[in-house]
């Protein structure tokens, strides 16, 4: 038995039914949607200013190797970035600039950049210290900032290991508590030869601002950490695009900490913890 089947249309054998032209009842299903190309492009965008974060001064050319990403994709954000203040580029250092030619820019985290990151409740934390100030004064901030690096410096007590090996468990400590920070060998083979260690991101840079004793304290609890003296270069605080510390390669004895313990009586210049982190300017 065969159906017989419409004008135009060929007969469909008994069991099957005619193909029709109208809608048909329930869902159609369809394919799977994927990221759109927006998303895509906001997650590469936050992979570069990431990077950028973490390992700035950086150049295009060595993103685009850590990121698997082409040198024109990784351009065309850095170009959006700077030029939404997001990222900034910088003069090359003075060790780049080799060969003939002119060296590569590098970029570093913009003003705007910092404000997309982390903050760490800046407003109650200045009202907090200030009233702590103007209520207990000066010292009793200073103290509240050893206190606050006091559980880093335990979390870290007795680090094995070499001083670069050092360094980078401070570095991962650091970034876990939302740092963006990083570390690099300098100056190899000479008598200054050590590793710095930069923060491209400080989760309390406006709280520092008004109150320099936490960049003081966190400069105490290097030192207290590495088991060595350190030099800070530039902070974030007083302007700079990263805070840097230089970490010499000779280190004192590991478990000879080179200033009392943050709890201790201090004896020293409170004018001094106020203007110690004021370095030179990179």
């Amino acid at each position: 038995m065969v159906r017989t089947a419409s004008p135009g249309r060929p007969a469909a054998p008994v069991g099957e039914a005619l193909p029709t032209s109208g809608p048909t009842s329930g869902p159609t299903p369809g394919p799977t949607p994927g990221p759109t190309p927006g998303a895509e492009e906001a997650g590469t965008r936050t992979r570069v200013r990431t990077t950028v974060a973490e390992l700035g001064p950086v150049t295009a050319a060595r993103l685009a190797d850590l990121l698997g990403l082409s040198g024109p994709a990784v351009r065309r954000h850095l170009d959006a970035m700077v030029a939404e203040g997001v990222l900034q580029v910088r003069e090359p250092r003075p060790e780049a600039r080799r060969g003939r030619g002119r060296p590569a820019k590098e970029y570093v985290i913009g003003s705007a950049g910092h404000d997309d990151l982390p903050a760490g409740y800046d407003e109650l934390a200045l009202t907090a210290l200030q009233y702590l100030a103007e209520a207990l004064g000066p010292q009793a901030v200073t103290d509240f900032a050893r206190r606050r690096f006091a559980g880093l410096e335990e979390a870290l007590a007795g680090l094995d290991g070499s001083l670069p090996e050092r360094v980078d468990a401070l570095v991962r400590a650091l970034a876990d508590q939302g740092f963006s920070a990083s570390s690099r060998p300098v100056a190899r083979g000479t008598a200054a030869e050590g590793v710095q260690l930069c923060q491209g991101h400080c989760p309390v840079q406006k709280v520092a601002e008004a109150f320099p004793q936490l960049c003081e304290a966190e400069r105490r609890t290097f030192e207290t950490v590495l088991g060595t003296r350190v030099q800070r270069l530039a902070t974030l605080a007083h302007g700079d695009h990263v805070c840097t510390t230089f970490v010499p390669l000779e280190a004192l004895h590991p478990h000879e900490p080179p200033h009392d313990h943050p709890h201790a009586p201090q004896h020293h210049d409170q004018h001094h913890d106020q203007h110690a982190t004021e370095g030179r300017r990179l």
